[in-house]
C-alpha cells in the first residue's frame, strides 16, 4: 500500500484516539472492569499472554487490530509461508519457518519443495551429533572429544550461545561448549585457555567462508591446533567442521567437505539458529531435544499464521510495540526474563528486532515519516530490580517491559522459586498501580519525603508466562518474538529482512587494517578525526 502510513485514515483515527486515552490511568482502567485481568490476556501453544496491563481499552485494540488488517498483515504472512520473495531488496524468499515445517510439508522456493532438503541437513547434524555424544568420533590422536567451540559472529553465534545458555540444564555434561565471536583476540585466548587440542573440535559458521571476524578466528584456531599437535596437516580434517555453502573455501582450509553442513540463502543470519547453524546446540542437548526445539517454532508458526488477529499472539505484541512506539513515542522495551537459563535472550532479540526493523525506508525505497523500530534490551530479573528499576519506575522515559517467566523451576531449591515468580507479579504490579502520596501520607510517610517516594505508576507491561523451560517452549517463544517482529514490519511497511546498514562500516574497515601495520607511512585520505586516531594508534604500536 503506497499511500503513506501516518496519512492513512485508521492512522489518523488511532492519533485521536491516542489523544483521547492517553492521561487514563491503569488504576482507572482496572477500576472501571473489575474482570479486565481475566478478559484481555491470550493463551496458545503453552504461552499465556497477560497484556491487561497495558495503557489501552477495547477500543485501542480493535482499531490496532483494524491497522493490521488494512497493512496487509494476512496477506503477507501467506507470502511469506508461500515462498514469495518478501525480501525485496535482495530478491529472495524469507522461509526460516521451512527449518521446522514438518517432514511431509511442501514448501516450494522456485519450483523446488525445500522441505526435503532441509530433513536432509537435518540428519546429517542428527548423525554427527550422535558421534560426538557417544564418543565413537574421534581426534586425530584417537581421544574423545571433550570440548566443543563455536565461531561464529551475529547470527551465527547470538542464536547458538543463547540456545545452549537456556537449554543448558538438558546438555550433555561431558562435553563442554565455548563460543567465539569477537574480533577482539582476548576472545579467541579465553575460549581456549586450558583446553587440549587433542579434545577439542572447532564449527566453523559462516556461510560464504569469508567473514572477516569468523574467518580470522578460524585460522587462529587451526593455528592453535597444528601447534599442539605436531604440524600435522592432516588433523585439521578431524578437529573442524564447517557450517558454509562455500565448498571451495572450505576444502582449502583443509575441512573435510564430508563434513560440511548447508543452509540456503532463504534463511536470514538472525533466523538461523534452527538450521545447521545450530550444530552446537544439537550436539548439546541430542538430537530428540533439538527435534522438540523445531517443534515449538513450528506450533507457534501456525498459530501466527491461523489464529485470529485479536486472539494471535505475536500481532498482539507487535501491535502493542506499535501503539507505544509510534504514539506515546517510547524508544526502548525492556525484555526481563526471570529465569537465569535465559541470561542471553535480551542479546539475542537486540539483533532480532534491530537489525530487522532498524530502517528508515519503506520496502518501496521512499522515506518513512514515523519511528520505526525501537532499541530492545535488558537483563534477568532479578539482578535488574537492584540496576535499572529504579529508572523505570520514578524516571521521565515510559519504557514497557515483557516479563517472561515460568511456572514450574528446573531446580527446585527451597522456596527460590516462589520468591522469584512473587518478585515478577509484584513489579508488573507496581508498574501499573504505583502508589500515591495520599497512600504515602496514609502510612505516616514525613511530608518533605512523600515527593522522593511517589511512584506514578501508569507504566504499561505484558506478562509472559509458561509452564516449564523446555527446548519446545523455547523455540515456541523465540517464534514469538520473530513473528512480533514481522508484525512491526508489516505495519510500517519495511522490509524486516535485509541488514545493508552493517556493510558500509565493514567495507571501511578493510581499507583501514593495511593502513595501521604499514610499516612505510601510509597515505592517510580519511576525515582528519580518522586519519589523527590513525597515527595516534601507529604512534603507541610503534610503526
Amino acid at each position: 500500500m503506497k499511500i503513506p502510513l501516518n496519512k492513512r485514515p485508521i492512522w489518523k483515527t488511532l492519533k485521536a484516539h491516542y489523544l483521547e486515552v492517553r492521561k487514563m490511568h491503569l488504576r482507572e482502567l482496572f477500576a472501571d472492569d473489575q474482570n479486565r485481568g481475566k478478559h484481555m490476556c491470550a493463551e496458545a501453544v503453552g504461552i499465556y499472554l497477560d497484556y491487561s496491563k497495558n495503557r489501552i481499552t477495547d477500543e485501542t485494540l480493535k482499531l490496532l487490530v483494524q491497522l493490521a488488517i488494512e497493512s496487509g498483515l494476512h496477506t503477507r504472512i501467506e507470502d511469506m509461508f508461500r515462498g514469495e520473495k518478501i525480501n525485496v531488496t535482495e530478491n529472495r524468499s524469507v522461509l526460516h519457518i521451512a527449518l521446522r515445517a514438518p517432514k511431509g510439508a511442501s514448501i516450494i522456493v522456485d519450483g523446488k519443495n525445500v522441505v526435503p532438503e532441509v530433513y536432509a541437513v537435518l540428519d546429517k547434524m542428527a548423525d554427527f551429533s550422535n558421534k560426538i555424544r557417544s564418543g565413537s568420533w574421534k581426534g586425530h590422536t584417537g581421544k574423545h572429544i571433550k570440548n566443543v567451540i563455536n565461531i561464529g559472529i551475529g547470527g551465527s553465534d547470538l542464536g547458538p550461545v543463547m540456545a545452549y545458555e537456556a537449554l543448558k540444564y538438558y546438555s550433555d555434561r561431558n562435553v563442554q561448549f565455548r563460543f567465539v565471536s569477537n574480533i577482539d583476540g582476548t576472545d579467541f585466548a579465553e575460549a581456549v585457555n586450558g583446553l587440549n587440542p587433542a579434545e577439542t573440535l572447532f564449527i566453523i559458521s559462516s556461510k560464504t567462508f569469508t567473514t572477516l571476524e569468523t574467518m580470522t578466528n578460524a585460522h587462529s584456531a587451526r593455528t592453535w591446533l597444528l601447534k599442539g599437535l605436531g604440524g600435522n596437516e592432516k588433523s585439521v580434517a578431524k578437529h573442524f567442521v564447517a557450517v558454509s555453502t562455500n565448498k571451495t573455501e572450505v576444502e582449502r582450509f583443509g575441512i573435510d567437505t564430508a563434513n560440511m553442513f548447508g543452509f540456503w540463502d532463504w534463511v536470514g543470519g538472525r533466523y538461523s539458529m534452527d538450521s545447521a547453524i545450530g550444530l552446537s546446540t544439537m550436539i548439546a542437548i541430542g538430537p530428540e531435544n533439538f527435534r522438540s526445539l523445531l517443534n515449538g517454532f513450528h506450533r507457534m508458526d501456525e498459530h501466527f499464521r491461523t489464529t485470529p488477529f485479536e486472539r494471535n499472539l505475536p500481532v498482539l505484541l507487535g501491535l502493542l510495540t506499535v501503539w507505544y512506539n509510534n504514539f506515546f513515542n517510547a524508544q526502548t522495551i525492556a525484555v526481563l526474563p526471570y529465569e537465569q537459563y535465559l541470561k542471553r535472550f535480551p542479546a539475542y532479540l537486540q539483533q532480532l528486532t534491530m537489525e530487522s526493523n532498524g530502517k528508515q525506508v519503506t520496502s518501496y525505497g521512499t522515506r518513512v515519516a514515523y519511528q520505526t523500530g525501537p532499541i530492545y534490551w535488558g537483563e534477568p530479573g532479578t539482578n535488574g530490580q537492584h540496576s535499572f528499576y529504579q529508572l523505570i519506575h520514578q524516571g521521565t522515559k515510559l519504557i514497557p517491559c515483557d516479563f517472561i517467566a515460568f511456572s514450574q523451576t528446573l531446580n527446585p531449591i527451597g522456596h527460590h522459586h516462589d520468591m522469584l515468580i512473587a518478585n515478577v507479579f509484584a513489579q508488573s504490579a507496581a508498574l501499573a498501580f504505583g502508589k500515591t502520596s495520599e497512600e504515602l501520607k496514609a502510612n505516616g510517610t514525613q511530608k518533605w519525603l512523600v515527593p522522593h517516594k511517589v511512584f506514578k505508576g501508569n507504566r504499561p507491561s505484558n506478562t509472559i508466562l509458561a509452564e516449564r523451560l523446555t527446548a519446545e517452549t523455547l523455540g515456541t517463544l523465540i517464534a514469538l518474538y520473530e513473528h512480533n517482529v514481522f508484525t512491526q514490519a508489516a505495519i510500517w511497511n519495511i522490509n524486516a529482512f535485509d541488514q545493508w546498514g552493517v556493510e558500509l562500516g565493514k567495507a571501511l574497515a578493510q581499507r583501514i587494517i593495511p593502513e595501521l601495520g604499514d610499516k612505510n607511512k601510509p597515505k592517510l585520505a580519511h576525515d582528519s578525526s580518522t586519519n589523527s586516531l590513525i597515527r595516534r594508534y601507529r604512534k603507541h604500536k610503534n610503526v
